[in-house]
């Protein structure tokens, strides 16, 4: 099972805490879950609805169903199995596997939405003698008491028509979950949940930015047609991502994605024309293995573990039907075709080159956290916010012609990752010590059987009186296989500590399992395992391994991670070549910033006026306006609270005398909050200076028509009193 991350945690906690509210509402409602491409989803969802069902405890229990587009229904029917599979508190099924006509408590119902909105195939809906039909299972599923829980997925297919708004009739759900990167639904919304796409990217999940034809503007068309451009450019780029990933020491092989117009009356004649291309021009072929066809009439041999990170296909032709949903995070490069006048690229369209194949970003070769797409289209038309801030569209470059390289080092820190969670590492530790230890040895296979102590004779006295009851005794009760099964989790709860219970109890449930599997030839999930480790005679010798494997836990997992993950020192930093940016970025002109074109977006106005200055200074050789988190932007480390942060300083100034000056503007009251920075900043400054640089700079202000700098070690802002702020005399 997945290892969550911290937005996930945060979505799975709101979304249990809102469908629970509705739950207890009088009234059905619409909860709406909108999450960016690659941000798991499902595996939220999933999450969500497990906690959900564990909390319900004397509640109304529930039943789910889970309607999807296309064949998504079976994808996500199987991403969700292995995600339950070391907690069987959920069952999936499809219609068929239905038992009594009815949904059971806890089970999910998996419907695939082009089977059952069809008319004539209606299977689902309509009446038949033997009452088969969702009308009837439905019925029957609330007859036995038991809430519906609806959850659309992708539901940006779906929800607009009017068959979706019969069949939510039909199911008349006590809540409607809607899930979508770009939810439709307006009626009757009760709660909404959003993922932003910035902590998304802050987690590494998926990529940094994905570019449009990069670098077009420098090519020599020559006498090549568009479409051989657009098939050299972004086999160009593979190859340059195939010697990226070597030098990270990555196996990765990158693909690229062809996606033919969904006009079947244009597609044999650009399938084959695109083929022609790859075999006559690149040696590309189906027989080399190095292309494989996805299409409905048309599928190749090597269609098989294309997914893999490793595997040989170096091109993949399709076209839109494949897409949603479909997981191949090694792809980096998507290839699209005109096909009318008009392209809308929406958040769907760049789904398929979003993820990360390592879940992380690669730090020598940043580049590797891009994506990329290389088109014909004349224009593009961008939709939906989550596009807008992903797609880069405009490309800024530095001026090689008067660039002086700074070579000045930075740091960047990477996301920390909670260390309160036990990862797939503890499996491995646990099964090694559990050996060294010989625990198989300790264990009595057959307990005495599993009672529970009850209370037996008591009295209260007085009611005020704190205090055990008094009572004779107790009798010894056998417990049940639920009872067994909730103690057994409770087991397993008290024994993560001092790891989060929620993030751990699933990874130490595969530890126990894969140990009784292998040294006892017991099957998952079978119940016999609970009640050996729950007697009486057993439980201090798991105690005791559990403990053992946590501490070792922590010595190789925890502790190494925090020492060689978190900061990154980069030695020599410089201004970078490219740099790329979406439409939200604006285009401004300023004769001395060393990017050409400056793309900004909303600077402050301190910003705005510390521009104007560095451009009509006769001092100034060039400037750069300096970005924030990520490993190309510069930074300097500062403490504030006994925590490291990674300081991103305004501006970088290169004087004409060979002087660097780092500055970063305040205005008002940001003034007063700037000390750790400032002073952090002023540390980096003297050491600079120490080895010899030529450096200066600090906090900038504008203060009655004149800019002043605060370069003191120790900062200080008293907007009464400025005298140990100098005027900036550049």
């Amino acid at each position: 099972m997945m290892e969550l991350k911290e937005y996930q945690k945060r979505a799975v906690e709101n979304l249990v805490g809102k469908m629970n509210n509705m739950l207890r509402s009088p009234e059905n409602g619409v909860c709406v879950f909108q999450s960016p491409t690659g941000s798991g989803k499902t595996i939220m969802v999933s999450q969500a609805i497990k906690e959900l069902v564990k909390k319900r405890k004397d509640d109304k229990k529930l039943s789910f169903v889970w309607i999807s587009v296309r064949m998504l229904h079976e994808q996500s029917k199987e991403k969700i199995e292995r995600y339950y599979e070391d907690d069987q508190t959920l069952q999936c099924s499809y219609f068929e596997d239905l038992i009594d006509k009815k949904i059971d408590e806890n089970e999910i119902l998996f419907i695939n939405w082009q089977r059952i909105n069809k008319k004539d195939i209606n299977i689902y809906v309509r009446e038949n003698e033997q009452e088969n039909n969702l009308n009837h299972i439905i019925q029957n599923t609330k007859d036995e008491g038991r809430d519906i829980i609806l959850i659309i997925d992708e539901s940006h297919h779906t929800a607009k028509s009017e068959k979706s708004k019969e069949l939510i009739e039909v199911i008349s759900p006590k809540v409607t979950l809607e899930v979508s990167a770009t939810p439709h639904l307006k009626e009757n919304v009760s709660e909404i949940e959003k993922v932003y796409l910035s902590d998304v990217k802050a987690e590494e999940m998926i990529k940094s930015e994905i570019a449009v034809n990069p670098e077009f503007l420098e090519i020599k068309v020559g006498p090549k047609s568009a479409d051989e451009l657009v098939i050299g450019q972004a086999l160009k780029k593979r190859g340059e991502l195939v010697k990226m990933y070597g030098k990270e020491g990555s196996n990765i092989n990158p693909l690229v994605l062809i996606q033919l117009p969904d006009k079947r009356s244009d597609m044999t004649d650009k399938k084959e024309d695109v083929m022609k291309i790859l075999n006559d021009k690149f040696n590309i072929t189906e027989e080399n293995g190095k292309v494989a066809i996805w299409l409905s009439e048309d599928k190749s041999d090597t269609l098989v573990n294309i997914e893999k990170n490793d595997n040989e296909v170096e091109v993949l032709i399709f076209k839109q039907a494949i897409a949603l949903g479909w997981d191949c995070p090694r792809a980096s490069i998507l290839v699209i075709f005109r096909e009318s006048k008009s392209f809308v690229f929406t958040i769907q369209t760049i789904g398929r080159i979003m993820r990360m194949p390592e879940l992380e970003y690669y730090l020598r070769e940043p580049e590797l956290n891009n994506g990329f797409v290389f088109t014909n289209l004349s224009s593009i038309e961008i939709t939906e916010d989550y596009a807008k801030d992903y797609v880069t569209v405009y490309e800024a470059k530095r001026n090689n012609n008067i660039y002086d390289e700074v070579s000045l080092p930075s740091i960047y820190l990477k996301r920390q990752r909670e260390r309160t969670r036990l990862a797939g590492e503890f499996v491995k530790i646990f099964e090694k010590i559990a050996q060294n230890k010989k625990l198989k040895k300790k264990i009595n296979t057959r307990p005495l059987k599993i009672v529970s102590p009850i209370i037996a004779n008591g009295k209260i006295v007085d009611v005020d009186k704190l205090g055990e009851i008094e009572h004779k005794g107790t009798i010894d009760v056998a417990l049940s296989d639920h009872e067994i099964q909730k103690r057994f989790d409770l087991f397993i709860s008290q024994n993560c500590s001092p790891y989060a219970p929620i993030d751990s109890s699933d990874r130490m449930k595969t530890a126990i399992y894969q140990f009784f599997k292998k040294e006892f030839e017991i099957e998952k999930f079978d119940p016999k395992v609970q009640k050996i480790i729950l007697g009486k005679e057993n439980v201090q010798p798991f105690v005791d391994i559990i403990n053992l494997a946590k501490e070792r836990y922590f010595i190789e997992v925890v502790k190494e991670l925090s020492e060689k993950r978190e900061k990154v020192e980069v030695p020599i930093w410089e201004v970078p070549v490219v740099i790329n940016y979406n439409t939200l970025y604006k285009k401004s002109e300023h004769p001395k910033s060393i990017m050409k074109p400056l793309y900004s977006r909303q600077p402050s106005k301190p910003e705005q006026d510390f521009m104007k200055q560095l451009d009509k200074s006769d001092k100034i050789k060039w400037w750069f306006k300096n970005g924030e988190g990520e490993i190309k932007y510069f930074a300097v480390l500062y403490e504030e609270n006994g925590f490291e942060s990674a300081f991103y300083v305004d501006f970088i100034v290169m004087f004409k005398d060979g002087n660097i000056g780092l500055f970063d503007t305040k205005g008002g009251m940001t003034a007063k909050d700037a000390k750790y920075r400032a002073e952090g900043l002023q540390r980096y400054i003297k050491k600079q200076k120490g080895k010899g640089r030529n450096i200066w700079g600090g906090i900038v202000i504008y203060v009655n028509g004149s800019w002043r700098c605060n370069d003191k070690s120790e900062y200080k802002f008293d907007p009464n009193n400025l005298s140990e702020w100098k005027t900036l005399e550049i």
